[in-house]
């Protein structure tokens, strides 16, 4: 798979009469399908045979246990207790193994991610390894056909051994316990089963292993953090473009041979787009024979972008796509395998690499954003892009703003994937913290976002004050666009609101069209 077909929604997923998002199973789990589950109810259809060898699984590990055959987790302790027999039941083991993992801290993720995480679930457990019942699987498919999303504190998981402190609060919150989100409101969660018509997660077998043994959560926050940050490349291209507009820069930063000379192909198409949306552009010829870097040396800062983006597309994709639970039950073989697939090494180093791809775009915006600002630089246009300078003051909270934000991205963008530290009795002595990675590169995400929402109403400014506005018609149509959200700056007035409108405008535009064609990493509509 591609890594525009991990972003990309599959040709089988269609809406039902309700408009419900139907996803088919067996089939490639995609990101655009994590953030379909993540905004709303999605209804996951199961194939006849994906079903059957469920089923098959679940029986197989029912006849392991009655020949007297030890599974881990279910005649046996847990981590470094394995060495002891389990409780007398398999009710008592579920309840006890969900009791001591009730341990977590911290805010509650967004529900928008475990939603996500519940659908990454539903995907390993289909495939039939993990001998999940029947009937739990589809009490989860059934909460994901409504707004349901369970109370999740957001510390606990290193990543390791599955998540397994986050998806021990999701299944209480399934069976009615804890709390959880309907529509976005906080209630018990007996509640909010009750006011979504479903009835409390039945757990026989393993199933309380089976749902929280993996590393869904790592797996959704990564994806969900990938789709967002595909679009914010799209979205540097534009902001680029138009900020090179504005100024009134010569193209030939982008020209084609220059980057054919470079070997990157990812550099080469954002140079593509960005000639493209310059088409038309007129120097004003008092530019500096060569810009700023963060003019000049862009189609190769967000071309790196695009690429190390595509490496961890790929490893996302493979993870939402794979088993990741222990251990393994393949009837047709009649073998259990017990290994390490809830070890979150590859989406952990994956999502270091998101953070620091989100640090370094920030990083050029802002830089852009100071660009405009600086009289030295930005083609006569009044300090701090204030339109009375000294009586109001334009951009300049917002600047300090987007410098204090990139800081702490920086501070952020440390890896995660190489701090590991032994813990469980030197069971887990090696752990990859792939959560942490992975809610960090989310984090990172919905930074980066705010930052370019910012330069993207600076810009707006910048074209409300410049005599001369722009001249390449693509950029004055993204300018437009912005005009629209953000009302000038005259007089001074709080920016918090417009940031925010400003940078979901330009995630939204990002998401509807790619501003080029062949966009090294395109969102099409609806992803």
């Amino acid at each position: 798979m591609t890594h525009q077909e991990v972003l990309e929604g599959r040709p089988e997923s269609r809406e039902d009469r309700s408009g419900v998002a139907v996803l088919p199973v067996p089939g490639r789990l995609t990101t655009a399908e994590l953030e379909l589950a993540a905004r709303g109810p999605v209804r996951v259809a199961i194939a006849d045979d994906a079903a059957g060898g469920v089923a098959a699984g679940h029986a197989f590990m029912l006849a392991c246990v009655e020949r007297g055959q030890d599974i881990y987790g279910v005649t046996t302790g847990f981590g470094n207790l394995v060495g002891f027999a389990g409780r007398a039941t398999a009710h008592e083991q579920s309840e006890g193994f969900l009791d001591f993992l009730t341990a977590g801290h911290g805010p509650d993720l967004p529900p928008e991610v475990m939603r996500a995480t519940l659908l990454a679930r539903v995907w390993s457990l289909a495939k039939g390894r993990s001998a999940v019942s029947p009937s739990a699987l589809r009490t989860l498919t059934a909460v994901l056909e409504t707004s349901f999303a369970p109370a999740v504190p957001r510390m606990g998981s290193v990543g390791a051994s599955g998540d397994l402190i986050p998806l021990a609060y999701a299944v209480r919150a399934m069976q009615g316990q804890g709390h959880a989100y309907v529509d976005g409101a906080r209630m018990p969660a007996a509640e909010a089963l009750d006011r979504c018509g479903l009835s409390p997660l039945h757990l026989a077998g393993r199933d309380a292993v089976a749902l929280v043994n993996g590393t869904s959560v790592t797996a959704a926050a990564a994806g969900l953090a990938l789709a967002s940050l595909a679009r914010s490349v799209n979205t540097a291209v534009t902001l680029t473009a138009l900020l090179a507009d504005l100024l009134g820069s010569d193209p030939g930063f982008a020209a084609a041979p220059t980057l054919a000379a470079f070997g990157h192909p990812q550099g080469e198409d954002v140079a593509a787009g960005l000639r493209a949306l310059l088409k038309g552009t007129v120097p004003t010829g008092t530019r500096p024979l060569q810009e700023p870097y963060s003019i000049r040396c862009s189609p190769q800062l967000i071309g790196a972008s695009a690429s190390a983006l595509h490496y961890a597309a790929t490893v996302i994709g493979d993870d939402l796509n794979g088993i990741n639970d222990n251990p393994l039950f393949f009837a047709e073989d009649e073998v259990v395998t017990h290994g390490g697939n809830f070890f979150s090494q590859p989406v952990a180093f994956a999502a270091d690499t998101m953070s620091t791809v989100a640090a370094q775009l920030a990083n050029l915006a802002e830089r852009q954003l100071d660009l405009l600002t600086d009289t030295h630089r930005n083609s006569g246009l009044p300090p701090m892009l204030a339109t009375e300078p000294g009586r109001q003051h334009g951009v300049v909270g917002m600047q300090i703003s987007a410098t204090a934000t990139v800081a702490a991205m920086r501070r952020a963008a440390v890896p995660v994937s190489n701090q590991s530290l032994p813990t469980n009795g030197h069971n887990q002595d090696v752990v990859p913290l792939g959560t942490q990675a992975a809610l960090t590169a989310l984090d990172q995400a919905g930074q980066l976002r705010w930052v370019q929402g910012a330069l993207g109403v600076a810009l707006r400014q910048a074209g409300y004050l410049s005599p001369r506005g722009v001249t390449a018609p693509a950029c004055a149509a993204v300018l437009h666009e912005l005009s629209a959200a953000v009302t000038p700056i005259d007089p001074d007035r709080p920016l918090d609101a417009d940031v925010r409108r400003a940078g979901d405008l330009l995630d939204r535009l990002a998401a509807a069209r790619a501003p080029w064609r062949g966009a090294p990493c395109a969102v099409p509509s609806g992803a």
